[in-house]
């Protein structure tokens, strides 16, 4: 008998790994494309990771234009992808209706949230990574005026902007020059009015400009670094785009989310349900590499540190915009 249990044991064991083997993961890009070198970008880099650890490949899609959403997610259900991870609020009118169709699948959705036990809702608190960077943003001013360049006007690159007022005021500085894209998803994608938005916030003083607008934001690092100012990446750590005029980047752990959620797939040990991702979880920080060690001092790491676990800690409440749309910096 005990031989029998041992035999089911050791063939029960040569069986599971093939099983994680058969994962078949999907990732789809929003607006922008996975080149972005932003939040897209940030997904492609935890795919690879992922494949480059196991072996195991997956399929992609990027979108361009927003009629494409629910064909191209419902394409990969039917062809039994599992997990299925989305890149974007965007998604959450197909997934929602798509995940309903295929329980027996998994899904994720970056930057929002949707409801059913099949998907993974992975939300970051950017407020709170803003803050760290509004604080070392002030400290590096000259003129104490700094500048903040969001992609498509929306609650959620509100939520980075008033982080980002929140920290960049608690530091000294006198004020933010504040400026939106768009209002359509073209503002992800325009770095030539990234750039003329920045020149316009230059004009008018600002010194240090903090771009959230995915790949706008690369016009927006270019006319700074050309004008001899200063940039603020975000959601990769974009320091190396313009190296010695990139002061530090909001770094969004879209690549970690999405490796994560992978490796469950492979693993067997995908769960459904919301995940708020901020500073105490890992899920913002800001980046320090060889491209900005010269352009932050010791003083001003100190002091986004210190910000960084007071909030860790609960003793600065960083506003978030989306709770009641407003900002009260």
């Amino acid at each position: 008998m005990k031989r029998i249990v041992l035999g089911l044991l050791a063939a029960t064991a040569m069986v599971l790994p093939a099983f994680a083997a058969d994962v078949q993961p999907a990732l789809l890009y929003d607006l922008g494309g996975k080149f972005d070198k932003s939040f897209n970008e940030a997904a492609y880099n935890g795919a690879e990771k992922f494949k480059k650890e196991t072996g195991v490949s997956y399929v992609e899609f990027e979108v361009s234009n927003a009629s494409q959403r629910e064909q191209a997610l419902r394409r990969f259900a039917e062809d039994g992808r599992n997990p299925i991870v989305m890149a974007g609020f965007s998604w959450v009118d197909s997934l929602t209706k798509v995940a309903k169709e295929y329980p027996d699948l998994n899904f994720a959705i970056i930057d929002d949230a949707v409801d059913l036990p099949n998907v993974r809702s992975l939300v970051f608190k950017e407020n709170e990574g803003s803050y760290v960077v509004g604080v070392l943003a002030a400290m590096a001013s000259k003129t104490k005026k700094v500048g903040f360049v969001g992609g498509m006007d929306i609650p959620l690159i509100r939520k980075f902007g008033c982080g980002y007022v929140g920290g960049a005021k608690a530091a000294g500085a006198t004020e933010v020059i504040y400026n939106m894209t768009g209002d359509t998803p073209a503002a992800w994608n325009d770095p030539a009015k990234g750039g003329e938005i920045t020149k316009t916030q230059m004009d008018q003083g600002a010194d240090v400009i903090y771009a959230a607008a995915g790949g706008t934001g690369v016009g927006v690092l270019q006319a700074a670094a050309d004008a001899g100012k200063l940039g603020i990446g975000v959601d990769s750590n974009q320091n190396g785009l313009q190296p010695g005029h990139v002061l530090t980047s909001m770094v969004k752990r879209v690549d970690v989310a999405v490796y994560n959620t992978f490796m469950d797939g492979k693993n067997g040990t995908f769960k459904g349900g919301l995940e708020h991702l901020g500073l105490k979880e890992g899920g913002v920080d800001y980046a320090m590499d060889d491209n900005n060690k010269d352009l932050v001092t010791p003083e001003m790491k100190a002091a986004a540190d210190k910000a960084k676990q007071e909030i860790i800690d609960g003793k600065i409440e960083v506003h978030d915009y989306t709770t009641d749309n407003k900002c009260p910096y």
